[in-house]
């Protein structure tokens, strides 16, 4: 599939700043059944983007401004090819050992109401990749979508006992609860074209899980819409939990209010539309 992704982050200021700093996650990297054919990122002002890798491999640039500034936009634009894969990651950089991604995070520590439901669901089936289709498939229908309960700082906990969240949420629950049954577990930042659904009413960034088993490597799993990912899929970035692999973080110096904007539009140029 041809997908065209189209990503703009507006930033309005209540008062001129004296700079601004931003760590952009925005660029996807090629690997197995993902190819990026076109990338660029445009800022409106005079500014200084520097390109390099951060410690998980990601594609990270640095966006400098100096003030004053009181309103920057910033676009992204590019054409990435697709193959389904069934949730199979292969090919993509990988600096760190699968080992690393056990390591519970402020936004993944597994509590004790999420520990005893891996642990309970594990029990009733015959192999490891069963049981964690079984975990994506059981927190789908657990915590339901809600948009009102988007906060950058929920953790998995939370959003298990509310039984409520968005796809961060699920993401955060599908990878505490995998670790807690000793498979590596990483959180994956990225987009996604849904062929049920207008251009104009694509939703913005997508979050999902991979998940490490000895015998496949690394497995894609998206709770928030029970299935593995396929070719309506872009990997973005990857991390430990959602404050690894956000689009945007930065700081600024300067006072007084912010106001932020988001806009992402994913269309598909070709290619038939995937059965799910």
């Amino acid at each position: 599939m041809r997908l065209l992704i189209h990503h703009r982050t507006g930033y309005r200021f209540s008062e001129p700043q004296k700079r601004l700093v931003q760590l952009l996650r925005v660029t996807p990297l090629s690997c197995y059944g993902q190819n990026v054919a076109d990338w660029q990122i445009d800022v409106d002002c005079d500014a200084r983007l520097k390109s390099g890798r951060d410690g998980f491999g990601n594609e990270a640039t640095m966006l400098y401004v100096d003030g004053p500034i009181e309103a920057i936009d910033v676009t992204v634009r590019g054409e990435v090819l697709t193959e389904n894969r069934a949730g199979m990651v292969a090919g993509a950089i990988e600096p760190l050992p699968p080992q690393l991604y056990l390591r519970p995070s402020a936004l993944t520590r597994p509590d004790e109401p999420i520990t005893d439901f891996a642990t309970t669901i594990a029990a009733t089936q015959d192999s490891a990749l069963s049981t964690l289709h079984a975990l994506m498939g059981a927190l789908h229908e657990r915590i339901a979508f809600d948009p009102s309960s988007a906060e950058i700082g929920r953790g998995a906990g939370q959003a298990f006992a509310e039984e409520r969240g968005v796809c961060q949420d699920h993401a955060h629950a599908m990878i505490a609860a995998a670790r807690v049954l000793g498979h590596p577990a990483r959180y994956v930042s990225g987009h996604i074209w849904r062929p049920d659904a207008p251009d104009e009413d694509q939703p913005a960034t997508h979050a999902w899980a991979e998940v490490w088993l000895a015998d496949y490597g690394w497995i894609a799993f998206d709770p928030a819409n029970d299935h593995c990912p396929d070719d309506g899929y872009v990997r973005v970035a990857i991390g430990l939990d959602y404050r690894d692999a956000a689009p945007l973080s930065g700081a600024r110096i300067g006072g007084g209010a912010e106001r932020l904007t988001v806009a992402v539009r994913v269309e598909r140029l070709d290619g038939p539309a995937p059965q799910r």
